[in-house]
């Protein structure tokens, strides 16, 4: 089988469950930049001297297929999604990000007022998936404002990644400017 389907050429795609939508569609607009996301975070994951870092960044990515599969799936088809088997974000997806927030600022991370991306491959590659969450989080926002979202842990989620990347940003910083 072909990875081409041509069922696209049209601008149309499929959700879970088959039902088609336009490929500009806020939902696909949301999965479509928490993908990117997923992307994103696996070039800070490539760039990563640390092991502490690749490790944690491959758990997200892992998280996010979760979030997209919930994202791809319309409102009306998510019980049908929970009864197939798949996972919803919940709050124990977030409460990892929170613990991981804990671990990092227990380490000493320096920093002073706004950051400018840049200080090294690393750190630029977290800052470049920190924009791209929060685009992804104001996606998924457009989707609750027109009730389309029934899961607002997944925004709570993404606001708590992007805190996080920043946050890893400065870490991977911090242990570039200490002599080894």
């Amino acid at each position: 089988m072909s990875i081409v389907t041509k069922t696209g050429d049209k601008g149309m795609t499929a959700l879970m469950y088959g039902r088609r939508v336009s490929k500009c569609h806020p939902r696909v607009e949301a999965y479509g930049c928490v993908d990117e996301l997923n992307t994103a975070l696996g070039l800070a994951r490539a760039t990563a001297e640390q092991a502490f870092l690749r490790d944690n960044l491959l758990l997200i990515q892992r998280d996010l297929v979760t979030l997209m599969g919930e994202l791809a799936t319309a409102v009306e088809d998510l019980p049908r999604y929970v009864k197939d088997g798949y996972t919803l974000v919940t709050s124990q997806l977030t409460h990892k990000l929170d613990a991981l927030v804990l671990e990092v600022e227990a380490q000493s991370v320096s920093f002073k007022g706004w950051a400018t991306p840049g200080a090294c491959l690393s750190s630029a590659a977290l800052d470049g998936a920190r924009t791209v969450c929060r685009r992804a989080e104001r996606r998924v926002c457009a989707l609750q404002e027109v009730d389309q979202l029934q899961n607002s842990e997944i925004i709570i989620y993404l606001n708590r990644l992007a805190d996080l990347l920043w946050l890893l940003a400065r870490w991977v910083e911090t242990k570039a400017a200490k002599p080894a």
